[in-house]
């Protein structure tokens, strides 16, 4: 089981996040790309990313838009592994935007 960190200290790791509006106990982020192609190809590839760390993002898609939610449930709340996984969530956004 990963380790609880405080929401604060997650969010001062990662631009952009924010405290998930559904729960004080996730971060969450939306992303706006240019259409539903680039969208599906940033969700491939966080999917992989997400695959082999074995922690599995929340998230919804329409078109173009793809809103993420991350926490980590053994721990009821966000832990470094969200931190991990949304830094490589940005940069494969960086990418496509």
């Amino acid at each position: 089981m990963s380790d609880k960190i405080g929401m604060q200290a997650a969010l001062a790791q990662i631009e952009g996040w924010s405290a998930g509006s559904a729960s004080s106990e996730a971060i969450e982020k939306h992303y706006r790309f240019v259409d539903f192609k680039t969208a599906w190809s940033f969700m491939s590839a966080v999917a992989l990313r997400a695959e082999q760390m074995d922690h599995h993002p929340e998230w919804f898609n329409v078109y173009n838009r793809v809103e993420i939610r991350l926490t980590t449930h053994d721990a009821q709340g966000v832990t470094q592994k969200d931190v991990d996984l949304a830094r490589f969530i940005d940069q494969i956004a960086s990418k496509l935007i």
